[in-house]
């Protein structure tokens, strides 16, 4: 289906090693940003290719989460659209839409489907929690922190995966599918629309100190109480000396 736009590993453009853009990204950010701007003109929006003002309150745009894929024909690609209010994600939506899933959020109001089923973590116990995570491949010296966190992980928990999609990783969380999600590094955009579907679902997301600060550092673990309280448990494992 994604062969057919016909995308590949050599048209899409590479802004880093590992860090790719398509002209599917612009183009898909260029919709969503007009459509934000046109409808709410008085919010800034932020958005991964083309910036944007940085703002408390406003908009940020992940316009095609997980470029690495969507090049390959690997179908784990989202949009992710999140408004932030002072600080905060209030609404936010996050769409797969080569496989057909939407999934949305409103801050006090619950998360939701695109069927309109309202959306639940799975508090398992950590030895049947399967998770994700993602390897910080913009942030390589990072990496150790990561894998020593992955092998507590592993110890731990019953298994792990690795989508490659970060907005899809928390809606699948949200979703009961993933019981957690750990990863070093990402961006807003990345994460404010996930992080508000798990909490929204009744789960836990903080920073790698079981902190807040997961929007501002990309540092995030989310998960239901009891995994989340093993996967920090992995995360202070992983901590010292990169």
């Amino acid at each position: 289906m994604i062969r057919a736009a016909g995308v590949g590993p050599h048209l899409a453009e590479a802004k880093a090693p590992g860090d790719y853009v398509t002209a599917v990204d612009r183009a898909s950010e260029e919709v969503v940003v007009r459509i934000l701007r046109a409808s709410f003109p008085d919010l800034p929006v932020l958005s991964e290719e083309a910036g944007g003002r940085s703002s408390p309150t406003g908009w940020v745009v992940d316009p095609l989460d997980g470029t690495t894929n969507f090049s390959r024909g690997f179908p784990m690609v989202g949009v992710s659209v999140a408004l932030l209010v002072d600080g905060s994600p209030a609404v936010g939506a996050v769409h797969a839409p080569f496989l057909g899933w939407t999934y949305t959020a409103r801050r006090g109001r619950g998360a939701f489907d695109g069927e309109g089923r309202r959306l639940s973590v799975v508090d398992s116990e950590p030895e049947k929690a399967v998770v994700s995570t993602g390897f910080p491949f913009k942030e390589q010296g990072r990496l150790p922190r990561l894998l020593r966190a992955l092998q507590r992980v592993l110890e731990t928990c019953e298994d792990a995966r690795r989508p490659g999609a970060a907005s899809l990783d928390l809606a699948l969380v949200a979703s009961g599918v993933f019981s957690g999600f750990f990863e070093l590094g990402l961006k807003v955009w990345d994460i404010a629309a996930g992080a508000l579907l798990v909490t929204e679902a009744g789960g836990v997301v903080s920073d790698w100190e079981g902190g807040d600060s997961h929007l501002g550092t990309g540092d995030i673990v989310a998960a239901g109480p009891r995994v989340h309280a093993a996967l920090l448990a992995a995360c202070a494992f992983g901590s010292g000396p990169d």
